[in-house]
């Protein structure tokens, strides 16, 4: 149970136990007395997760390793784990190394099959840490594309962190460049947007080949209602 305090302006908690609410339901316990008001965001953040006990780090992730090892950065997340747009010598650092480390999918990049790719981009299945994981063998994971992105103008939930992609397709067509750097962009777009909060679905296996090019035609083929 928590106990709190009145603090100076504050309300501190004071904990002979503190229990965190986890995926389990009541995980972690800690002694003495914490106060949590004089953390910024970023240290509860970090004090809940690795301090309390109620995140299982050696929980095995689905892409393989461990919870643990997601929050190892690599050197685009290291480059890029600043406040604001990155200066002219860290981008062009971070497009290096995004280049670097593309690869070209065998026979090169192609469309599927727009409906295949419609379901993946409204679906964010996948990757889930927790005490129900996502069962990939039963449901394909998803790109979760209209959580930052409008494709299908008629559709009427869509985020706006990125860019309207709505006819997209209609305006710039579908001949081997325009694949090839809509392919670019899904697989690693740090490539060409540095330090952007797109996720690396190729880069980072997220995403096959395949369900790449399934969402990539629900983008760009001319019968997709994205381009209606």
């Amino acid at each position: 149970m928590l106990k709190k305090k009145t603090v100076g302006a504050g309300l501190a908690l004071v904990a002979s136990t503190v229990l965190i609410a986890g995926c389990d339901g009541w995980l972690g316990e800690t002694g003495g007395e914490v106060d949590i008001t004089a953390m910024s965001a970023e240290e509860l953040a970090d004090y809940l997760v690795l301090e309390t006990g109620s995140y299982r780090l050696e929980q095995e992730a689905q892409e393989g390793g461990s919870a643990r090892d997601r929050m190892t950065q690599d050197g685009i997340q290291a480059a890029c784990s600043l406040e604001g747009d990155p200066d002219a010598e860290t981008a062009g650092n971070v497009i290096a190394m995004a280049r670097e480390s593309y690869e070209a999918p065998p026979g090169g990049a192609r469309l599927g099959n727009w409906r295949r790719g419609a379901e993946l981009a409204r679906s964010g299945y996948g990757y889930r840490v927790g005490h129900r994981n996502d069962d990939h063998g039963q449901r394909e994971p998803g790109g979760n594309c209209y959580a930052c992105h409008q494709m299908d103008p008629a559709e009427e939930l869509y985020g706006t962190l990125g860019p309207s992609l709505a006819g997209y397709g209609a305006t710039r067509g579908n001949d081997s460049a325009v694949v090839n750097y809509v392919h670019q962009v899904v697989s690693n777009p740090h490539q060409y947007f540095p330090c952007t909060q797109m996720p690396r679905f190729g880069r980072n296996n997220f995403l096959t080949e395949e369900q790449i090019a399934h969402i990539m035609a629900y983008l760009l083929d001319p019968a997709s209602p994205v381009n209606q």
